[in-house]
């Protein structure tokens, strides 16, 4: 019997199905200056949300500052940049952000991609095989962008136990002194919402020799005076060989970025594919980019007022009894365990009561430990956090009691 493509797509879509897993998208329409509010349209019918799983960290994106200056350069500029940064695309908003980007983590340069998968999936791929001997050693719980770039290099790699320092010790103390080596990791893990002990990680790569590679997509603008994230907070970013982050998710717009040496960023300027081959960003997201970027520097009230409410919503779930990673960071997952009941409590949750939490389940996480994702923001309101509290708390107590629908299972 002859191979059908779309029997099989189906038949593997259904299969997902039955497991829970399969993915649905919530259509939403944010609405200006009124974050955290959207209308979700679910066919003909609308409804009013408050969104609790953005990460728009801070609310940013429709911040005054950045839509502003958003709007200013696309009336000056037009919309798009017109080519790759090589062939016409390297405007002026591009060299001022990266200069922004370069001194808010302390390096000579910094050098932007069109997404945080991209800048990752391009510098490690790049650094993975143009050096000779290259080994990377990966913390086994980096983002799929580091997992594929390093992939993609066709390096030696060696996946090290999460966090764990005497896994990665004892991975460098077994490689040749001479070979070059690269430490990729993350500051903030976005699933578990852990940090990284990077004070420790830079001891290691200066006792071995190696280079270090911090990815702090879910720490730029929340951690550090400036916004420069856990690194800046610690005092740690001379230290780091090459700082990674993005503008989608605290900055509130979209983009990559790396920050390192004046030497590295060119070097990954002139060989990355990923960089030389697709079009530049339009010069408007760049000047809001640099907006929310400077603002952020200056600005510490947004990054207390976010901490105050992630604790005011980890106290409510500890009254409630129900079960939450405790972390040093401004991710709340709510483990759920069971990809059937996280579908439906998000759902109904959409449905019945106006509060949009999108289910983290297989493979996002390993199965077991399908979750609830909160991330609270400086504009939730204490009214939000009460509706939120309560809600969430009526329909755990129903999956407690094992009174889930037939129809969601």
């Amino acid at each position: 019997m002859s191979f059908t493509p779309d029997a099989y797509f189906r038949a593997e879509l259904d299969r997902l199905k039955d497991e829970g897993n399969y993915r649905h998208f919530a259509d939403m329409e944010r609405k200006r200056g009124a974050f955290p509010r959207a209308l979700n349209r679910d066919g003909d019918n609308e409804r009013d949300v408050t969104v609790w799983c953005s990460n728009d960290y801070l609310g940013m994106g429709q911040h005054p500052d950045v839509l502003a200056a958003m709007h200013e350069a696309l009336d000056r500029t037009g919309a798009g940049a017109g080519g790759t940064r090589n062939i016409s695309g390297t405007t002026h908003a591009h060299v001022e952000l990266e200069a922004e980007l370069a001194d808010l983590h302390g390096k000579e340069a910094a050098l932007l991609f069109t997404s945080g998968y991209v800048s990752n999936w391009a510098t490690l791929g790049t650094l993975g095989a143009k050096i000779p001997g290259l080994v990377i050693l990966s913390d086994s719980l980096n983002h799929a962008s580091m997992i594929e770039g390093i992939r993609h290099s066709k390096a030696d790699r060696i996946i090290w136990k999460h966090n764990d320092l005497a896994d990665l010790e004892r991975h460098l103390a077994a490689l040749p002194a001479e070979a070059p080596k690269l430490i990729a990791f993350e500051s903030v893990y976005s699933m578990d919402g852990d940090i990284a002990p990077i004070a420790e990680i830079c001891d290691l790569a200066d006792k071995y020799g190696a280079m270090t590679y911090l990815d702090e997509v879910h720490a730029v603008g929340l951690y550090g005076p400036r916004g420069g994230g856990v690194a800046e907070r610690e005092g740690l970013m001379h230290r780091l060989t090459v700082i990674e982050g993005t503008l989608g998710k605290a900055y509130g717009v979209v983009g990559g970025y790396i920050a390192a040496s004046a030497a590295l960023v060119d070097f990954v300027r002139s060989f990355a594919s990923g960089f030389i081959f697709t079009t530049a960003l339009p010069p408007a997201v760049a000047a809001g980019a640099l907006a929310s970027v400077r603002h952020l520097k200056a600005s510490a009230s947004e990054r207390a007022a976010q901490q105050a409410k992630v604790a005011e919503v980890r106290a409510g779930l500890d009254r409630m009894g129900i079960p939450h990673i405790e972390n040093p960071s401004h991710i709340i997952p709510v483990m759920v365990g069971d990809p059937v009941k996280c579908r439906w409590i998000s759902d109904v949750l959409l449905r019945d009561h106006g509060v949009y939490i999108q289910p983290i389940n297989y493979p996002t996480v390993p199965k077991g430990t399908e979750r609830l994702r909160i991330t609270p923001s400086p504009v939730h309101s204490e009214a939000d956090i009460a509706h939120l509290l309560s809600v969430l708390g009526a329909l755990w107590e129903q999956c407690q009691l094992a009174r889930v629908p037939m129809a969601a299972q």
